[in-house]
Protein backbone atom coordinates (compact mmCIF):
# COMPACT_ATOMS: atom_id res chain seq x y z
CA UNK A 1 0.00 0.00 0.00
CA UNK A 2 2.86 2.19 0.66
CA UNK A 3 4.91 1.77 -2.26
CA UNK A 4 1.49 2.40 -4.33
CA UNK A 5 0.70 5.82 -2.52
CA UNK A 6 4.26 6.91 -3.22
CA UNK A 7 4.03 6.32 -6.21
CA UNK A 8 0.61 8.21 -7.16
CA UNK A 9 2.43 10.38 -5.37
CA UNK A 10 5.12 10.92 -7.38
CA UNK A 11 2.91 10.87 -10.67
CA UNK A 12 1.12 13.64 -9.01
CA UNK A 13 4.07 15.73 -8.64
CA UNK A 14 5.18 15.31 -12.02
CA UNK A 15 1.88 15.90 -13.19
CA UNK A 16 1.98 19.58 -11.16
CA UNK A 17 5.45 20.24 -12.81
CA UNK A 18 4.06 19.60 -16.38
CA UNK A 19 0.96 22.02 -15.82
CA UNK A 20 3.25 24.29 -14.54
CA UNK A 21 5.22 24.12 -17.86
CA UNK A 22 1.95 24.27 -19.63
CA UNK A 23 0.87 27.42 -17.95
CA UNK A 24 4.07 29.56 -18.40
CA UNK A 25 4.60 28.65 -21.84
CA UNK A 26 0.85 29.04 -22.95
CA UNK A 27 0.91 32.86 -21.73
CA UNK A 28 4.62 33.20 -23.04
CA UNK A 29 3.08 32.82 -26.31
CA UNK A 30 0.74 35.76 -25.75
CA UNK A 31 3.12 38.55 -26.02
CA UNK A 32 5.57 40.83 -24.43
CA UNK A 33 4.08 41.40 -20.99
CA UNK A 34 5.94 44.48 -20.39
CA UNK A 35 3.71 46.20 -22.77
CA UNK A 36 0.84 44.55 -21.07
CA UNK A 37 2.03 46.00 -17.42
CA UNK A 38 3.29 48.99 -18.44
CA UNK A 39 1.13 52.18 -19.30
CA UNK A 40 0.22 52.68 -22.99
CA UNK A 41 2.85 55.76 -23.21
CA UNK A 42 5.63 54.54 -21.84
CA UNK A 43 8.66 55.21 -23.99
CA UNK A 44 10.50 52.44 -26.21
CA UNK A 45 13.47 52.91 -22.71
CA UNK A 46 11.19 52.49 -20.52
CA UNK A 47 9.83 48.77 -21.66
CA UNK A 48 13.18 47.68 -21.89
CA UNK A 49 14.39 48.55 -18.24
CA UNK A 50 11.57 47.46 -17.56
CA UNK A 51 11.82 43.99 -19.19
CA UNK A 52 15.70 44.30 -18.07
CA UNK A 53 14.44 44.21 -14.34
CA UNK A 54 12.14 41.85 -14.70
CA UNK A 55 13.64 39.16 -16.34
CA UNK A 56 11.99 38.79 -19.70
CA UNK A 57 14.97 38.94 -21.71
CA UNK A 58 16.06 35.69 -20.11
CA UNK A 59 16.49 32.48 -22.00
CA UNK A 60 13.00 30.84 -21.67
CA UNK A 61 14.46 28.12 -19.21
CA UNK A 62 15.50 30.42 -17.24
CA UNK A 63 12.29 32.63 -16.97
CA UNK A 64 9.90 28.94 -16.16
CA UNK A 65 12.62 28.49 -13.75
CA UNK A 66 12.13 31.41 -11.81
CA UNK A 67 8.35 31.02 -12.24
CA UNK A 68 8.49 27.26 -11.36
CA UNK A 69 10.33 28.61 -7.60
CA UNK A 70 7.60 31.26 -7.24
CA UNK A 71 4.68 28.84 -7.63
CA UNK A 72 5.88 26.56 -4.91
CA UNK A 73 6.60 29.39 -2.97
CA UNK A 74 3.04 31.02 -3.51
CA UNK A 75 4.68 34.15 -5.59
CA UNK A 76 2.95 35.10 -9.19
CA UNK A 77 3.31 38.52 -9.17
CA UNK A 78 1.37 41.28 -8.82
CA UNK A 79 -2.19 41.60 -10.08
CA UNK A 80 -2.31 43.70 -12.80
CA UNK A 81 -5.55 44.98 -12.61
CA UNK A 82 -5.85 45.36 -8.79
CA UNK A 83 -2.09 45.85 -7.41
CA UNK A 84 -2.35 43.29 -4.98
CA UNK A 85 -0.65 39.58 -5.03
CA UNK A 86 -2.08 37.24 -7.51
CA UNK A 87 -1.50 34.43 -5.21
CA UNK A 88 -3.76 36.33 -2.64
CA UNK A 89 -6.36 37.01 -4.61
CA UNK A 90 -7.13 33.31 -6.21
CA UNK A 91 -7.16 32.18 -2.72
CA UNK A 92 -10.04 34.87 -1.88
CA UNK A 93 -12.16 33.45 -4.09
CA UNK A 94 -11.46 29.99 -3.59
CA UNK A 95 -13.69 29.15 -0.48
CA UNK A 96 -16.55 30.50 -2.98
CA UNK A 97 -15.74 28.15 -5.34
CA UNK A 98 -15.17 25.11 -3.31
CA UNK A 99 -18.77 25.78 -1.91
CA UNK A 100 -19.90 25.76 -5.20
CA UNK A 101 -18.68 22.76 -6.39
CA UNK A 102 -19.32 20.95 -3.21
CA UNK A 103 -22.93 21.77 -3.24
CA UNK A 104 -23.34 20.88 -6.93
CA UNK A 105 -21.71 17.43 -6.07
CA UNK A 106 -24.08 16.81 -3.20
CA UNK A 107 -26.89 17.52 -5.67
CA UNK A 108 -25.30 15.36 -7.83
CA UNK A 109 -24.58 12.53 -5.62
CA UNK A 110 -28.63 13.15 -4.59
CA UNK A 111 -30.01 12.55 -7.41
CA UNK A 112 -27.86 9.84 -9.22
CA UNK A 113 -26.89 6.89 -6.87
CA UNK A 114 -30.50 6.30 -5.92
CA UNK A 115 -31.53 7.07 -9.74
CA UNK A 116 -28.70 4.78 -10.68
CA UNK A 117 -29.57 1.94 -8.39
CA UNK A 118 -33.16 2.00 -8.94
CA UNK A 119 -32.84 2.30 -12.96
CA UNK A 120 -30.64 -1.19 -12.15
CA UNK A 121 -32.53 -3.30 -10.11
CA UNK A 122 -35.92 -2.23 -12.48
CA UNK A 123 -33.71 -2.66 -15.82
CA UNK A 124 -35.82 -2.45 -18.77
CA UNK A 125 -38.77 -1.39 -16.61
CA UNK A 126 -40.51 2.18 -16.98
CA UNK A 127 -38.36 3.08 -14.22
CA UNK A 128 -35.01 2.54 -15.63
CA UNK A 129 -36.27 3.79 -19.46
CA UNK A 130 -37.03 7.36 -17.92
CA UNK A 131 -34.15 7.45 -15.59
CA UNK A 132 -31.86 7.11 -18.68
CA UNK A 133 -34.15 9.47 -21.27
CA UNK A 134 -33.40 12.00 -18.18
CA UNK A 135 -29.54 11.28 -17.81
CA UNK A 136 -29.65 11.70 -21.40
CA UNK A 137 -31.46 14.84 -21.22
CA UNK A 138 -29.66 15.90 -18.63
CA UNK A 139 -26.06 15.37 -19.85
CA UNK A 140 -26.86 17.08 -23.87
CA UNK A 141 -28.49 20.38 -21.92
CA UNK A 142 -25.89 23.22 -22.15
CA UNK A 143 -25.18 24.65 -18.89
CA UNK A 144 -25.90 28.48 -19.87
CA UNK A 145 -28.89 27.87 -21.51
CA UNK A 146 -30.24 25.47 -18.13
CA UNK A 147 -28.92 28.95 -15.97
CA UNK A 148 -30.50 31.25 -17.77
CA UNK A 149 -33.62 29.37 -17.73
CA UNK A 150 -33.94 28.79 -13.61
CA UNK A 151 -33.22 32.53 -13.78
CA UNK A 152 -36.46 33.53 -15.74
CA UNK A 153 -38.57 30.83 -13.72
CA UNK A 154 -37.39 30.99 -10.12
CA UNK A 155 -36.42 34.85 -10.42
CA UNK A 156 -37.76 36.97 -12.68
CA UNK A 157 -41.53 35.03 -13.31
CA UNK A 158 -41.52 34.12 -9.47
CA UNK A 159 -39.39 36.24 -7.45
CA UNK A 160 -38.68 33.13 -5.14
CA UNK A 161 -34.42 32.62 -5.43
CA UNK A 162 -31.91 35.39 -5.84
CA UNK A 163 -30.74 35.51 -9.37
CA UNK A 164 -27.02 36.50 -8.61
CA UNK A 165 -24.41 36.89 -5.88
CA UNK A 166 -23.45 35.43 -2.85
CA UNK A 167 -24.78 35.38 0.27
CA UNK A 168 -27.01 33.49 2.09
CA UNK A 169 -28.39 29.96 1.41
CA UNK A 170 -30.96 30.82 -1.41
CA UNK A 171 -27.97 32.16 -3.15
CA UNK A 172 -26.45 29.04 -3.68
CA UNK A 173 -29.74 26.60 -5.07
CA UNK A 174 -29.70 27.84 -8.21
CA UNK A 175 -25.81 27.63 -9.44
CA UNK A 176 -25.55 24.44 -7.59
CA UNK A 177 -28.69 22.78 -9.14
CA UNK A 178 -27.21 24.22 -12.25
CA UNK A 179 -23.63 22.61 -12.10
CA UNK A 180 -25.19 19.36 -10.34
CA UNK A 181 -27.74 18.27 -13.14
CA UNK A 182 -24.89 18.23 -16.20
CA UNK A 183 -22.83 16.46 -13.28
CA UNK A 184 -25.91 14.12 -12.12
CA UNK A 185 -26.73 12.44 -15.87
CA UNK A 186 -23.11 10.69 -16.28
CA UNK A 187 -23.06 9.57 -12.31
CA UNK A 188 -26.41 7.79 -12.94
CA UNK A 189 -25.24 6.35 -16.46
CA UNK A 190 -22.01 4.63 -14.54
CA UNK A 191 -23.80 4.03 -11.15
CA UNK A 192 -26.49 1.59 -13.67
CA UNK A 193 -23.67 -0.05 -15.23
CA UNK A 194 -21.86 -0.72 -12.47
CA UNK A 195 -24.56 -1.79 -10.26
CA UNK A 196 -25.86 -4.03 -13.59
CA UNK A 197 -21.96 -5.75 -13.60
CA UNK A 198 -22.25 -6.64 -9.94
CA UNK A 199 -25.73 -7.93 -9.58
CA UNK A 200 -24.92 -10.31 -12.88
CA UNK A 201 -22.34 -12.16 -10.67
CA UNK A 202 -22.55 -15.41 -9.19
CA UNK A 203 -21.91 -14.49 -5.53
CA UNK A 204 -24.96 -11.70 -6.00
CA UNK A 205 -27.04 -14.85 -7.85
CA UNK A 206 -26.53 -17.67 -4.53
CA UNK A 207 -27.41 -14.88 -2.05
CA UNK A 208 -30.60 -14.67 -3.58
CA UNK A 209 -31.22 -18.31 -4.03
CA UNK A 210 -30.36 -18.51 -0.14
CA UNK A 211 -33.40 -16.02 0.42
CA UNK A 212 -31.55 -12.97 0.88
CA UNK A 213 -33.89 -9.92 0.25
CA UNK A 214 -33.39 -7.98 -2.05
CA UNK A 215 -32.25 -4.83 0.03
CA UNK A 216 -29.55 -6.14 2.13
CA UNK A 217 -28.03 -7.63 -1.64
CA UNK A 218 -28.49 -4.03 -2.99
CA UNK A 219 -27.29 -1.91 -0.31
CA UNK A 220 -24.19 -3.83 1.52
CA UNK A 221 -23.51 -6.09 -1.24
CA UNK A 222 -23.79 -4.87 -5.20
CA UNK A 223 -23.58 -1.19 -4.15
CA UNK A 224 -19.78 -2.05 -1.77
CA UNK A 225 -18.30 -3.83 -5.38
CA UNK A 226 -19.92 -1.15 -7.61
CA UNK A 227 -18.17 1.60 -5.68
CA UNK A 228 -15.25 2.24 -7.02
CA UNK A 229 -16.39 3.03 -10.29
CA UNK A 230 -18.54 5.30 -9.13
CA UNK A 231 -15.90 6.92 -6.98
CA UNK A 232 -13.52 7.20 -9.76
CA UNK A 233 -16.09 9.36 -11.45
CA UNK A 234 -16.98 11.56 -8.16
CA UNK A 235 -13.42 12.09 -8.08
CA UNK A 236 -13.14 13.67 -12.03
CA UNK A 237 -16.40 15.13 -11.70
CA UNK A 238 -15.29 17.04 -8.41
CA UNK A 239 -12.19 18.36 -10.46
CA UNK A 240 -14.15 18.87 -13.07
CA UNK A 241 -16.78 21.20 -11.35
CA UNK A 242 -13.76 22.63 -9.74
CA UNK A 243 -12.42 23.97 -12.64
CA UNK A 244 -15.58 23.97 -15.57
CA UNK A 245 -17.78 26.41 -13.13
CA UNK A 246 -16.43 29.28 -15.46
CA UNK A 247 -19.75 29.70 -17.01
CA UNK A 248 -21.97 29.12 -14.19
CA UNK A 249 -20.28 31.45 -11.85
CA UNK A 250 -20.45 34.03 -14.78
CA UNK A 251 -24.27 33.99 -15.34
CA UNK A 252 -24.99 33.99 -11.76
CA UNK A 253 -22.13 36.61 -10.71
CA UNK A 254 -21.29 34.35 -8.37
CA UNK A 255 -17.18 35.48 -6.76
CA UNK A 256 -15.26 32.45 -7.37
CA UNK A 257 -12.34 31.72 -9.21
CA UNK A 258 -13.69 30.48 -12.36
CA UNK A 259 -15.07 34.44 -12.90
CA UNK A 260 -11.93 35.97 -11.46
CA UNK A 261 -10.30 33.89 -14.59
CA UNK A 262 -12.54 35.07 -16.99
CA UNK A 263 -12.15 39.00 -15.92
CA UNK A 264 -8.49 38.53 -16.02
CA UNK A 265 -8.32 36.79 -19.27
CA UNK A 266 -10.35 39.89 -20.31
CA UNK A 267 -7.89 42.25 -18.70
CA UNK A 268 -4.74 40.48 -19.90
CA UNK A 269 -4.02 39.72 -16.26
CA UNK A 270 -1.69 37.07 -16.62
CA UNK A 271 -0.34 36.75 -13.25
CA UNK A 272 -3.96 35.78 -11.82
CA UNK A 273 -4.60 33.68 -14.83
CA UNK A 274 -1.23 31.24 -14.10
CA UNK A 275 -2.21 31.36 -10.21
CA UNK A 276 -5.70 30.40 -10.77
CA UNK A 277 -4.91 27.72 -12.98
CA UNK A 278 -1.84 26.40 -11.50
CA UNK A 279 -4.03 26.54 -7.81
CA UNK A 280 -7.35 24.68 -9.66
CA UNK A 281 -4.98 22.12 -11.43
CA UNK A 282 -3.31 21.21 -7.78
CA UNK A 283 -6.38 20.60 -6.44
CA UNK A 284 -7.85 18.54 -9.15
CA UNK A 285 -4.61 16.92 -8.66
CA UNK A 286 -4.88 16.25 -4.96
CA UNK A 287 -8.94 15.15 -5.21
CA UNK A 288 -7.41 12.17 -7.45
CA UNK A 289 -4.56 11.51 -5.07
CA UNK A 290 -7.46 11.37 -2.62
CA UNK A 291 -9.61 8.98 -4.12
CA UNK A 292 -6.49 6.46 -4.64
CA UNK A 293 -6.53 6.69 -1.43
CA UNK A 294 -10.12 5.27 -0.79
CA UNK A 295 -9.41 2.41 -3.50
CA UNK A 296 -7.23 0.94 -0.84
CA UNK A 297 -10.22 0.86 1.82
CA UNK A 298 -13.00 0.54 -1.01
CA UNK A 299 -11.02 -2.54 -2.59
CA UNK A 300 -7.96 -4.84 -0.35
CA UNK A 301 -6.67 -5.85 -3.57
CA UNK A 302 -5.11 -2.65 -4.14
CA UNK A 303 -3.41 -2.95 -0.73
CA UNK A 304 -2.24 -6.12 -1.77
CA UNK A 305 -0.31 -4.83 -4.97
Amino acid sequence: MKIFLARRLAQSLLVLLGVSFIVFFILYLTGDPALVLLPPDSSAEDVEKFRQAMGFNDPFIVQYGRFFVGALHGNFGQSVRHGEPAFGLVVERMPATFQLAGAALLVALCLAIPAGIVSAVRRNTILDYVSTVVALLGQSMPTFWLGIMLILVFSVQFNLLPSSGRGSFEHLILPAITLGLFTTARITRLTRSGMLEVLSQDYIRTARAKGVSDSPVVWKHALKNAAIPIVTIVGIELGTLLGGSVITETIFAWPGVGRLSVQAIYNRDYPVVQAAVFLLSSTFVLVNLAVDVVYTYLDPRIRLQ
